[in-house]
């Protein structure tokens, strides 16, 4: 049996935070800590909980149940399948996938402002630009997505190595900055500083996307020539760990610019002019063609993970239509979705997402505790009934 090795290992690794690593992981962690301010540390400590422990757990918990339906087993066969897809849909083409594209256009401002205000044919001049843009942009990854057991080298060993120096270039621009200071807290932070930072987590939908992208990774550790189910499995959690680190350290050094940025920012809405505020000081005119790559790339790298992972899963369980054509659909369905806007897509998954992550969470950490009597059907039934509760009341 052929075991992996530590380079095998780390490429892996380093794929699966690329998928991993896209639109909200960029914009989030820097609004965090210009919201969090002087309570960036606290703050931070929730976030990574859902953002990066949970992730990780994720990938644990799907690998050794042996796929995202028989996490949900216990409670109901019925219920593993529409919950599977429900996450399937909302990490995929309803609002992760489009997402991509919108963010990564959004940073291409310093290009696009050329084409002016003007209209053809009584269409937006700009409205066209950033529909030309997402059709490239989903016509490439698309192409890419065919060849799910080839991300490892496009992703792993050619555009996140790329990604990761770009931003390690940002971070130490910043050192050289030693004036930004910190705000004062934003409410929701100075009331309780862990607890917006737990929810923010939420938004990077990492959690979620955890369970999913399992389908791919064991493809690619397949490609490495090992097929047994169990090195596999163990692989995956490996692959898991290396991918939270990389995840957490990022998120770190974004949160550390986004608390500084106070001064340069104003009155910024999002994590995205924030970081194109910080870029601007930095490096000055080159700012935006840094950030414009860092964003594409990350963006990028998701949009192609989860095109690969959404059609795998929707060809395997409804093989009325092969993975070719589920992979067109998903592709030009969230390119459809994309032309709505990143703000018009942010805020549709908020509530989304706060219903659907708390029973997410819950469902990882009952699969992965080794106690007897939570791995009864009434526990199980109990627990995620209790969580839909919280979610539905957090939202009144």
């Amino acid at each position: 049996m052929k075991k992996p090795g530590a380079k095998g290992l780390i490429l892996i690794g380093i794929t699966l935070f690329s998928m991993f690593f896209g639109a909200g992981n960029l914009i989030f962690p820097p609004f965090l800590g210009y919201e969090a301010g002087s309570l960036t540390l606290p703050a931070f400590s929730g976030f990574v909980i859902t953002a990066v422990a949970f992730p990780v757990l994720g990938v644990a918990a799907a690998a050794k149940a042996g796929g995202v339906e028989r996490l949900c087993e216990k409670i109901h066969p019925l219920f593993g399948k529409a919950f599977t897809l429900l996450i399937y849909i909302c990490i995929g083409p309803l609002l992760a996938i489009p997402r991509t594209a919108g963010t990564s256009y959004a940073m291409f401002d310093f290009i696009t402002e050329r084409a002016g205000s003007g209209s053809l044919a009584g269409i937006s001049v700009q409205l066209l630009v950033s529909v030309l843009f997402s059709a490239l942009f989903f016509a490439g990854a698309g192409v890419l997505a065919r060849k799910p057991e080839r991300l490892k080298d496009i992703l792993g060993k050619r555009m996140t190595p790329v990604l990761l120096i770009l931003i390690a270039v940002m971070f130490f621009a910043s050192l050289f900055h030693p004036e930004l200071k910190p705000a004062l807290p934003a409410q929701r932070y100075a009331e309780n500083a862990f607890m917006a930072g737990f929810v923010d987590g939420y938004q990077t939908m990492d959690t979620l996307a955890a369970v999913v992208f399992g389908i791919v990774i064991a493809v690619n550790i397949r490609a490495l020539g090992i097929e047994d189910n169990s090195e596999i499995a163990l692989m995956t959690v490996k692959s898991g760990v290396i991918a939270g680190a990389v995840l957490a350290l990022i998120y770190g050094l974004l949160a550390y610019m986004g608390a500084d940025s106070a001064s340069v920012a104003g009155s910024a809405t999002n994590g995205t002019e924030i970081l194109s505020a910080l870029c601007g000081v930095f490096f000055g005119s080159l700012g935006p063609v840094i950030l414009a790559a860092i964003f594409f790339l990350a963006c990028f790298n998701v949009c192609v993970g989860l095109l690969a992972s959404c059609a795998r899963y929707f060809s395997e369980t409804f093989p009325v239509l092969s993975f070719d054509r589920w992979l067109l659909l998903f592709t030009v369905w969230s390119f459809l979705i994309s032309i709505i806007g990143i703000d018009a897509i942010i805020s549709l998954s908020s509530p989304i997402l706060s219903v659907i992550y708390p029973p997410a969470l819950v469902i990882i950490v009952l699969n992965l505790l080794p106690f007897g009597f939570i791995q009864t059907k009434a526990f199980y039934r109990v627990t995620v009934a209790l969580a839909f509760v919280y979610s539905i009341y957090t939202l009144m």
